[in-house]
């Protein structure tokens, strides 16, 4: 196997916070992700991602833990791991008042790179991105779509093997979110490059990763591609109204739902719209199970007024390993979102 461009073995960060509390705001993470790939980050608010991002871009000391990117141990060799990789924070890295040319060409020479390496570098990303005509104005005037593409533009000036990206499309409008992705996938084509994000938004991860990671509480809970996370630990989800009591009807669909290879069967409370009997079927596989439970439950002589069927998401996985949404704000008593907190590091 080839090396992993980034492992990391028991990596954590310990915070202290108001009044002396020690707020663990990452605990154990461990994972290796593989050269080329696009891997998604998943939590709520305060799981830890960003936390683990920064101490995987050299930002932040761990507090424990050991970890390696692109090859380099990421507190014994910081510098050579800052050279490997390009960082886009949640938070817009370009100058209010520099011109997007000048901002990327002073990018280049901060990373050391001569003047005809820094102009071809920079021509090449500004036509990838799409930046032409926007080069001569000040970032301040740009749409927050064209800012984080610039944002882009600046992590990939030096050529990196590795891009983390923090959150890259957070405030952005649908139309806009598109076309960013649109070029961050097409960035990757051209390049090779490794794409390690964050994102709040499910449908990105679900549609555009090869590996989906879920970290709660500092933890990562669960590691799979999404199809598999949803199958193995949400399943599909049919609901089928049927023209009977609510005893009769569980009962005439569990016995359907057997035959059909369903996990569980559980009874919506209170009568469906329009008379009838709800009841929810979990399957593994919804279009392989439903024509199944329809034909038994007519078999059976039952009458189904309406069938549906619902593919999980990643909530769904989520809900299902925690108890709580990933879209929900991180309840009272687990831990802050100690990136924006007043925090010591608790030695």
């Amino acid at each position: 196997m080839s090396t992993p461009i980034i492992s990391a073995r028991g990596l954590s960060k310990r915070f202290r916070g108001p009044g002396g509390r020690t707020v663990e705001a990452v605990s154990d993470l461990t994972m290796d992700v593989a050269a080329g790939s696009l891997t998604a980050f998943l939590g709520p608010n305060g799981a830890g991602k960003s936390t683990s991002l920064r101490m995987l871009t050299t930002l932040l000391p761990p507090t424990g833990g050991t970890a390696t990117v692109c090859g380099h141990d990421i507190v014994r060799s910081a510098s050579q791991v800052r050279a490997r990789i390009g960082y886009i924070g949640q938070k817009n890295g370009a100058g209010h008042y520099q011109r997007v040319r000048d901002e990327l060409i002073s990018q280049g020479a901060l990373y050391g790179l001569g003047r005809a390496e820094t102009r071809r570098r920079v021509d090449e990303l500004i036509e990838a991105l799409d930046l032409g005509e926007f080069v001569r104005r000040p970032t301040i005037k740009l749409s927050g779509g064209q800012r984080r593409r610039v944002d882009i533009a600046l992590g990939l000036i030096p050529g990196p093997q590795l891009l983390f990206l923090d959150e890259p499309t957070t405030g952005l409008d649908p139309q806009s979110r598109a076309h960013l992705w649109e070029h961050i996938l097409d960035l990757r084509r051209r390049y090779g490059t490794t794409l390690f994000l964050t994102t709040h938004y499910l449908d990105e991860a679900d549609q555009f990763a090869e590996r989906v990671l879920v970290v709660d509480r500092g933890r990562i809970i669960a590691d799979d591609t999404a199809s598999r996370l949803k199958t193995d630990l949400a399943g599909d989800r049919v609901t089928v109204t049927v023209d009977a009591g609510p005893a009769p009807a569980v009962e005439a669909v569990r016995r359907a739902a057997a035959v059909a290879g369903a996990v569980d069967v559980v009874p919506e409370a209170g009568p469906a719209a329009g008379g009838g009997t709800r009841v929810v079927v979990a399957v593994e596989h919804g279009d392989r199970a439903l024509p199944v439970l329809l034909r038994e439950l007519d078999r059976a002589g039952c009458h189904v007024l309406a069938a549906e069927l619902a593919r999980p998401t990643l909530d769904d996985v989520f809900l299902r390993l925690t108890g709580h949404s990933l879209r929900e704000e991180r309840s009272s008593g687990a831990g802050p979102d100690v990136e924006d907190a007043d925090v010591e590091v608790a030695r």
